[in-house]
């Protein structure tokens, strides 16, 4: 019991965890099914990315009477053609069917510092990823007749006045509209995209003008789609990819799950939306209204695709010589929690920090509230850590006071291990009674250093997850605390310190025990050369300061001064 010491519960705790991670995502993962898209087109079958008509359970309600849209088929304009948008947060590629989003480019977020010149984040990418938004209107049935071209879905071309629309210096809005029109001349739909100076949160909204002599009824849907994802960059460090949804509480899914378990489900307020790694695409409702939740996959060009999206509950109903107005609100950017909070309930958790986010979130708070006043995320972390070894100082103390009367009893313990190695009973008796008289808790230096593992694993995700720390400049070489360091000098430097608490601590008795404990230095100075440079600017300096106290403990200790013998 006297060999298992802190720093190997931390460090098989921390390389466990990791594992889990790795082998949580890969386990089990399905093979990707062969695509239906190579298989001939029904030109009168309905697009299966067009979603179907809400259905609730009670079949009076007349929300259910909504239009089945399974006759709608695909529509091919010759003058389709694509534009683009340019504000202060995005460039953006817009297709003139349906209006969909092929192309979002995030204009304040490089994709690598290294790049010259530097290229954006491309969030939306239809050519690649097949990473979309689409939006559209279903028109309710009549008589039990779907009534296709009396409104534009996704695949309905729109007319634009324009091939470039750019926000101009000193407007705090941008608007742009698309036209559509039935083939009847009496429904017109204008589709109206408003961007905001200072957000990426984007307003769609349509306008249905009705010309004829009948009532128009129909819903909005919009959907995000996204083809299949590239097998992980790295093993070390997983983050998640992947479709989620809030129906009062936060839900997320695999997209390899949505084709063997697709989702239908009724949804007041929420929101969809697909994340990645710092960046997350979301349609928002609004807080009241009721939707249709469906996720699923779909056949694309780019192999399975997969689509989460709503479909409106409530029709709108526009009388002859009337018009009656749609609207919702898409995001398009990174995942800043102070703004994805005042957005909709619960849209912050797409920053998942994992079973631990309880702990998670007080200490980015506080780490935030750190930054504001210090003005750099590095030194912020190395602060932060400070904070939280000032809180952890008791529980440490206890654990370095056990190893510093492990370290003094050593050739004690190793006289009893000569004296009794053929008899394990009576050293273990032995053992046990010197621990009494030198009041030694075997297990002292373990528990406190569990009880901080939580804290650890939680502070690990804040660094991992968080965009405010990506491509943040620490001091000197460090110019991003979420890369590696270009250098390897703190891998190095955390090897070295931990490499010193191995000699604070106790010598294990077994030979093969001490040959383990000395390399674990170097074997994590090699898991650690591949991390973000913020985790390990947080290891290294908790380890320091880690140092620093067991130091003086063991001095104390070792000189006599045991304040716990001298209150007995």
């Amino acid at each position: 019991m006297d060999n298992l010491r802190p720093l190997l519960w931390l460090s098989l705790a921390f390389v466990l965890f990791l594992m889990w991670q790795a082998w949580n995502q890969d386990y089990g993962t399905p093979a990707q099914p062969e695509t239906a898209g190579q298989e001939a087109e029904d030109p009168d079958a309905r697009p299966e990315d067009v979603p179907d008509a809400p259905q609730f359970e009670d079949e009076d309600d007349p929300r259910a009477a909504a239009a089945d849209v399974s006759e709608i088929s695909p529509i091919q304009e010759p003058d389709r053609r694509q534009f683009t948008v340019r504000t202060d947060k995005h460039e953006l590629l817009i297709d003139t069917r349906g209006g969909t989003i092929l192309r979002a480019d995030l204009l304040q977020y490089p994709r690598d510092l290294q790049d010259d010149p530097l290229v954006p984040v491309r969030l939306f990418d239809h050519r690649v990823r097949g990473y979309v938004a689409q939006s559209g209107l279903t028109h309710d049935r009549v008589n039990d007749r779907a009534m296709e071209g009396r409104a534009p879905s996704h695949h309905a071309n729109f007319e634009v006045d324009g091939d470039h629309f750019e926000m101009a210096e000193g407007d705090d809005t941008l608007q742009v509209p698309m036209r559509w029109v039935s083939d009847d001349g009496e429904i017109e739909v204008i589709k109206t995209y408003t961007f905001t100076r200072g957000t990426h949160l984007i307003e769609v909204g349509y306008e249905v003008r009705n010309q004829g002599d009948s009532t128009w009824s129909g819903r909005q849907y919009r959907q995000l789609r996204h083809g299949p994802t590239p097998d992980r960059e790295s093993w070390w460090l997983y983050t998640f990819t992947g479709a989620a949804y809030f129906d009062g509480s936060y839900q997320r899914e695999r997209f390899e799950s949505l084709a063997d378990d697709p989702i239908q489900q009724r949804l007041h307020g929420g929101w969809v939306a697909m994340i990645q790694h710092y960046f997350v695409s979301a349609w928002v409702p609004g807080d009241d209204e009721v939707n249709a939740l469906y996720a699923r996959a779909v056949p694309g060009e780019v192999g399975e695709e997969y689509l989460i999206g709503l479909h409106s509950a409530e029709p709108l109903t526009v009388r002859p010589g009337e018009s009656g107005q749609l609207q919702t609100r898409l995001w398009v950017g990174p995942k800043l929690q102070d703004e994805l909070s005042q957005i909709a309930q619960g849209l912050e958790l797409t920053v998942d920090y994992g079973m631990f986010t309880f702990l998670a979130k007080p200490l980015f708070w506080l780490l935030d509230l750190i930054h504001s006043v210090v003005g750099n995320w590095g030194w912020s972390i190395v602060l932060l850590t400070i904070l939280i070894k000032i809180a952890f100082f008791k529980l440490s103390a206890t654990s370095y006071r056990s190893m510093a009367r492990m370290r003094k009893v050593a050739p004690k313990l190793q006289a009893l291990k000569e004296r009794y190695k053929d008899d394990k009973q009576r050293m273990n008796q032995a053992l046990m009674e010197l621990y009494k008289k030198e009041k030694i808790n075997p297990l002292g230096g373990c528990l406190p250093i569990l009880v901080q593992i939580p804290v650890f694993i939680a502070l690990y995700w804040v660094l991992l997850e968080s965009v405010e720390l990506r491509q943040a400049p620490w001091w000197l070489w460090i110019q991003d605390l979420s890369s590696r360091d270009p250098y390897f000098i703190l891998p190095i430097l955390m090897g070295v310190s931990m490499f010193v608490q191995y000699k604070l601590n106790p010598p294990p008795m077994d030979p093969v025990q001490q040959k383990i404990f000395m390399a674990l230095p170097f074997v994590f100075t090699i898991f650690f050369a591949f991390f973000p440079a913020g985790l390990v600017l947080y290891w290294f300096t908790n380890n320091l300061f880690s140092i620093a106290q067991q130091w003086y403990i063991t001095r104390k200790i070792e000189s006599g001064e045991d304040p716990d013998k001298q209150k007995s």
